[in-house]
């Protein structure tokens, strides 16, 4: 157990990023409770993603056994891979081999609820971080001296520092911008599903999916990539489809989707394709959303830190969203430790130089995913598979935020008072060549 610190700390949100930052202040010896707007905990959701520098930071927590306990829900690819197909004729041009990652930095892949609780319990239950379910957060407020929220039933909580990891439709956004920042649409959309195996495993077309332990697939097309696993030994099936939409984002954000307009978009396809979204019972339509980069993710007083999705939402095609809200969580963490109690808004500021660059660089990879997926010239590809491949970054995944954080806080800590009296630290590691997974 770390020494405390006496430096409270309020997090708005229970989210993975809302999460990591509680469970890592709560390392560092901070006094650490959440409000969360949602009544109780639902596992809902699909597949979610975290790299390496995600699962170095798990790894850490409860002697490893909370990584352990969560490689256990998530697919293994170490025998499978990942087998890209051309969309229409379903060959396999590329078979990109999927490496078992260390015990210590594991890259996780599973049910987004199912992973969620393990870290929901573990923050809640053994660590005894208090969480309020239920809390609406109605306003924001700060001074020189403290911040704090306003609930729906009128309590004021006061703290050191709130840290909003209230999500996309962050409401803590906008009394760090002083306005409204409306999100844009990124062009395209996802359909989602997530099922059992029973209908998969019963038709001989894709029944191989499901008898062989974990599979991955991908289709890529011209603009829409299909992303279908089976997870738990064949178990679970997920499917991903990222297709244009060009809605007006104020519409909706997510809602249920239509098979018949999923089948429209594989007209043409690989049948298997058709065979697979055949067995899915119900499909989310969930918009892809960007905004452009935040000129900061500190208020005005810095009392209160934007974190995770508030702050820099990500494509799922980085497969770097979560983990890098998670990267905030522990650099925040780091920085208030190191700059004490009485220097908070010098410790936020530290912790925004630490992390805004390499979060932009990061942020960029979905987007480089994307449209070399759907702008493939299949006359490369024949030349060269390996360039249709997701590509594994080692400068994102050999990160340790942990490490990073304390290795510069001093240099960027002088820099963010005004004494700075060395170099420039390298906050954020430059993009050297990519690596396939």
């Amino acid at each position: 157990m770390a020494t405390p610190t006496g430096i409270k700390v309020v997090i708005v949100g229970a989210g993975f990023g809302g999460l990591t930052a509680a469970i890592e202040c709560h390392r560092q010896g901070h006094t650490v409770e959440i409000y969360e707007n949602f009544p109780e905990l639902k596992t809902l959701g699909d597949i979610i993603s975290f790299g390496a520098n995600g699962g170095r930071i798990y790894a850490r927590w409860s002697n490893g056994a909370i990584a352990k306990k969560l490689r256990s829900l998530c697919i293994d690819l170490s025998d499978y891979g990942f087998r890209i197909h051309k969309y229409d004729t379903g060959e396999v041009v590329h078979h990109q081999r999927s490496p078992p990652g260390p015990e210590d930095a594991p890259i996780l892949n599973g049910h987004r609820g199912e992973l969620h609780e393990v870290v929901f319990n573990f923050a809640r239950d053994e660590l005894g971080i208090p969480v309020h379910l239920g809390q609406f957060v109605e306003e924001y407020f700060e001074d020189e001296n403290q911040a704090g929220i306003v609930l729906k039933s009128g309590e004021r909580v006061t703290a050191d520092i709130v840290i909003g990891a209230d999500g996309v439709r962050s409401k803590a956004r906008e009394l760090v911008l002083g306005y409204v920042d409306k999100p844009k649409s990124s062009g395209y959309a996802v359909w989602r599903a997530w099922f059992s195996n029973k209908d998969m495993i019963a038709d001989p077309r894709t029944k191989e999916f499901c008898e062989n332990g974990d599979t991955f697939n991908g289709w890529i097309g011209p603009d829409v990539h299909f992303l279908f696993s089976t997870i738990k030994g064949g178990q679970d099936c997920c499917w991903v489809l990222t297709h244009k939409d060009e809605h007006d984002i104020d519409e909706s954000w997510s809602f249920p989707g239509k098979l018949e307009d999923v089948f429209k978009v594989l007209e043409g396809w690989d049948p298997i394709c058709k065979a697979i979204v055949e067995k899915t019972p119900s499909v989310v339509d969930w918009k892809l959303v960007y905004r452009d980069p935040l000129p900061t993710w500190v208020s005005k007083h810095a009392r209160i830190l934007l974190l995770g999705d508030a702050a820099h939402p990500f494509l799922p095609t980085s497969a770097q969203g979560a983990t890098q809200a998670m990267e905030d969580g522990v650099t925040i963490a780091v920085c208030l430790k190191r700059a004490g109690k009485d220097n908070i808004p010098a410790a936020v500021k530290a912790h925004q130089e630490i992390r805004y660059d390499r979060v932009k660089l990061v942020q960029k990879t979905g987007e480089a995913t994307r449209d070399r997926w759907h702008k493939t010239d299949w006359e490369k590809v024949a030349k060269d598979p390996e360039s249709i491949s997701f590509r594994r970054e080692d400068w994102i995944h050999e990160h340790d935020a942990e490490k990073h954080a304390e290795e510069v806080f001093d240099v960027v800590f002088k820099k963010v008072t005004g004494k700075v009296d060395g170099p420039e630290p390298a906050v954020a590691p430059s993009a050297p060549t990519a690596v396939a997974v």
